[in-house]
């Protein structure tokens, strides 16, 4: 399996999950509440939901670029700027999805082979702290964006549970429903 073919997909699945994920956090609750879920957070020392949306979006757009050897755009330092400040600045939920979108949108643009490489490059992952990790594209991509990734969208997913949003198992795995066989549904 290339990377375009593990990545691509599963950003824009678990994407579209949150975004379905913060449209039901919306019909639960007036916009006032709805809006001030985004400054919730699972404990004292960890970024709030408003922070979460915006990082699992950084990290798959990361990955595009990086994968790709460019350099990051503008645009991608001011979403993790947005992020680190997003416990004062929170912003809005339309902010929110709108941020989703232009990580879907910069998703379906990929042709199907754009983030294959050689799995054993060599690839410098720097930190905001200035810690180096010396990865290769696989371990990039299999232990680094993956799981962070899904770190943030599991975070985001367990604050909206937390607070009270209508969220189950069905709400994590839209994607999955056009491969359930139709004998198998059960009728109750």
């Amino acid at each position: 399996m290339s990377f375009t073919q593990l990545l691509v997909p599963t950003y824009t699945q678990m994407l579209k999950a949150l975004a379905g994920w913060l449209e039901k956090a919306q019909d639960q609750f007036p916009e006032a509440e709805a809006n001030a879920l985004l400054s919730a957070r699972l404990a004292p020392d960890m970024f709030p939901l408003s922070t979460q949306i915006r990082f699992a979006c950084v990290q798959a757009q990361e990955a595009v670029f990086r994968l790709q050897g460019e350099t990051f755009p503008a645009a991608l330092g001011e979403l993790v700027d947005e992020g680190r400040n997003a416990g004062e600045q929170p912003g809005s939920f339309s902010d929110a999805k709108a941020r989703i979108e232009e990580t879907l949108a910069l998703l379906e643009k990929l042709s199907p082979d754009t983030l294959d490489r050689d799995p054993g490059e060599a690839i410098a992952h720097e930190l905001p702290n200035g810690m180096v990790f010396d990865l290769t594209a696989e371990q990039y991509a299999r232990d680094w964006t993956l799981g962070q990734f899904y770190f943030h969208l599991m975070t985001a997913y367990a604050i909206l549970r937390s607070e009270g949003v209508e969220l189950g198992k069905a709400d994590y795995i839209p994607h999955m429903f056009p491969y359930i066989r139709a004998d198998t549904i059960p009728k109750s």
